[in-house]
């Protein structure tokens, strides 16, 4: 009975977060940013963003939370802030969450580093790591179409490894291979061509210049 209690009092909590960030309510927001529970703080950092009270201090902190979903939030919101200075994301790093133990942290963390414009100083090598050596099928993908978001040349070698992973990854990785040209990458696009998975077929004719 008492853990229906508490369940039900954290859905209360994380509701009025949810509603603070709706109606302007930044008071309430941040009183809630404080919370001891993961889920009212996640979403009470939704809500600051909402409502324009959001400040360095609080992406920093979340960036740094105990918990890996507030810890996602976090750079859900850094991704959607781009880099105006003016909208307190240019200060903060994404670096450290693409080491994080979290592999559900480490992809959203990817993800957004795609979305930075321009890219963070040292993620494309970081995020080329992570396409050849990460465990987590799942980070790999969000990491390859990080490196194609971001087009930098030195990513290129890791999209190309990526085009002989799994079928997700594959699939990602010849869509990656957009704003790159060369030898290497025709190569790469005749091979995905007959590539055993139809969606892998797809993305590279999709690619493909009628010509070719």
């Amino acid at each position: 009975m008492a853990g229906e209690r508490n369940l039900a009092d954290r859905v209360a909590r994380r509701r009025r977060a949810a509603l603070a960030g709706h109606r302007g309510d930044a008071a309430t927001a941040r009183a809630l940013f404080a919370d001891d529970d993961a889920s009212v703080r996640a979403t009470a950092l939704g809500a600051l963003a909402r409502t324009g009270d959001l400040r360095p201090t609080d992406l920093s902190e979340a960036l740094g939370d105990e918990d890996p979903a507030v810890r996602a939030r976090a750079a859900e919101i850094v991704a959607a802030l781009g880099a105006d200075p003016a909208r307190i994301a240019a200060e903060l790093s994404l670096l450290p969450l693409l080491d994080d133990d979290h592999a559900a942290v480490v992809e959203v963390a990817a993800w957004a580093s795609g979305e930075r414009e321009p890219a963070e100083a040292g993620a494309v090598g970081r995020l080329s790591r992570l396409v050849t050596e990460h465990d987590d099928p799942l980070v790999r993908e969000a990491a390859v179409a990080a490196l194609g978001a971001i087009g930098d040349p030195d990513g290129l070698p890791a999209v190309l490894a990526a085009t002989t992973d799994k079928p997700a990854v594959r699939r990602r990785a010849i869509l990656a291979l957009a704003p790159f040209e060369g030898a290497e990458v025709d190569a790469a696009l005749e091979r995905a061509s007959t590539d055993r998975d139809w969606q892998v077929r797809q993305a590279a004719e999709d690619l493909r210049s009628p010509g070719d």
